[in-house]
């Protein structure tokens, strides 16, 4: 694909765009449920608050925007009968958040509008000079923070929406349909964000890399290939509690040595493989006391992969492993898994833009873009199921997310917004 650049936007322009982002990403992440960190989960009084701001900076850009029925934020310019092109990512957050994990992604989305936008022929508004019109999601739960199930916004417009999750609770007992309810939305229409394959002609979105890939090779951003594959489990060991000072070795069923030996299995047959993420997150003895050897101990595994075969493969080898371990110890263990989603692969064509966009921001002759895969989960892995999906990576310093210290160069801001810019346009020429 050419590199020639087809954006006319001036280097200062694109520049004051990246600073705006910089700044907007500082005035979300004041909107908090605690004053001391960043938390901003599904349908909370902070939603609200960022939605309303979403919305005032798409009508701001002469964009018409609406909450959808789900609780997501859309704008959208350009002819009103065209499917289109959707851009954006979450403004959710998990506990103790960083500031630009989705927020960076939905306002580089409404950069490319600004830089995109020409007067409609009357003089009276916007439009995008594109066969397809544009629109900028702000979804509403990629982190599944608060009801533990992540992508709820995107499976809404994907018309993948489980009315089982009406039953999910939080923290304090409030179950999702409750919820719904106090935000001002009506579960019964939930069904109506789901858009049809027809309306839309991809999806794209920006996100900081949520690992240290780019920043190890000295790169601002890459092209993403896929989104990693995940399965997750709740794991059980059981034991026997018995006193702690008169139980000798030879009689001692201790589910937490079990366990822990478990999570050093996880991490010993994970890292000998090649793209495969296992993660024990949580870990808790029973019962619990100082003098007593835990009977039951139970913990999470999170098992990420490029591939889904080599991601179940990996699991079936951790299941022998858990059985030879236990077997030793004279413990059971059991499973059950509450999360699988397969790998979503970006369509060729929109690598192929965001590559081109990526090689308009370069130097002429340079080497192609690197092209990575998402350990990551995110929205594209819901929209897959309804449209073609790119995605775009930044440089994140460190590799930090998921904590405050994530963090995104200003500069690679402006690359990005750019090479997202050339990535729209190429997408609506022939030149792809």
């Amino acid at each position: 694909m050419t590199a020639a650049p087809l954006l006319t936007a001036a280097p200062d322009t694109i520049a004051a765009a990246a600073r705006r982002v910089m700044a907007r990403c500082d005035e979300l992440a004041r909107v908090s449920a605690d004053a001391a960190s960043i938390e901003r989960v599904y349908l909370s009084p902070e939603h609200a608050r960022v939605n309303r701001l979403a919305a005032e900076w798409m009508r701001e850009l002469g964009m018409r925007t609406w909450q959808d029925a789900a609780g997501n934020r859309v704008g959208r310019i350009g002819d009103a009968a065209a499917p289109a092109l959707m851009i954006g990512s979450h403004l959710d957050t998990v506990l103790d958040a960083g500031r630009y994990d989705g927020i960076a992604g939905v306002l580089m989305a409404l950069e490319v509008v600004r830089l995109l936008r020409v007067p409609t022929a009357d003089g009276d508004g916007w439009t995008v000079p594109l066969p397809f019109a544009i629109e900028v999601v702000a979804f509403s739960d990629e982190e599944g923070t608060r009801f533990g199930r992540a992508l709820l916004g995107s499976s809404a417009v994907a018309g993948t929406w489980n009315d089982a999750w009406w039953t999910l609770m939080d923290a304090d007992g409030v179950s999702l349909r409750q919820a719904f309810l106090e935000f001002g939305l009506d579960p019964a229409r939930v069904g109506e964000a789901a858009r049809r394959p027809d309306e839309l002609v991809g999806y794209l979105e920006a996100h900081i890399e949520q690992g240290p890939e780019l920043d190890r090779a000295g790169e601002a951003l890459a092209v993403v290939s896929s989104i990693a594959s995940a399965r997750r489990f709740q794991l059980v060991v059981e034991g026997e509690a018995r006193h702690a000072g008169g139980t000798p070795y030879d009689m001692r069923r201790d589910a937490l040595l079990g366990a822990s030996e478990a999570a050093l299995a996880v991490e010993r047959i994970c890292s000998a493989e090649h793209h495969i993420v296992g993660t024990v997150g949580r870990f808790e003895a029973f019962p619990g006391a100082v003098n007593v050897i835990p009977g039951e101990v139970k913990f999470s595994l999170d098992l990420r992969g490029e591939f889904d075969g080599e991601r179940d493969r990996v699991w079936d080898a951790l299941a022998r492993e858990l059985d030879d371990i236990m077997g030793r110890r004279g413990l059971r263990w059991r499973s059950r898994e509450v999360h699988s989603a397969p790998a979503v692969f970006c369509a060729p064509l929109l690598q192929d833009v965001v590559a081109g966009g990526i090689r308009a921001t370069l130097p002429p002759r340079s080497e192609a873009p690197p092209v990575i895969f998402s350990r990551a989960g995110h929205d594209g892995m819901s929209l897959g199921a309804v449209t073609d999906v790119g995605m775009l990576f930044l440089r994140n310093p460190e590799g930090i997310s998921h904590h405050p210290d994530e963090s995104v160069a200003a500069g690679d801001v402006a690359h990005g917004i750019r090479a997202l810019a050339e990535a729209v346009l190429l997408r609506g020429t022939e030149r792809v």
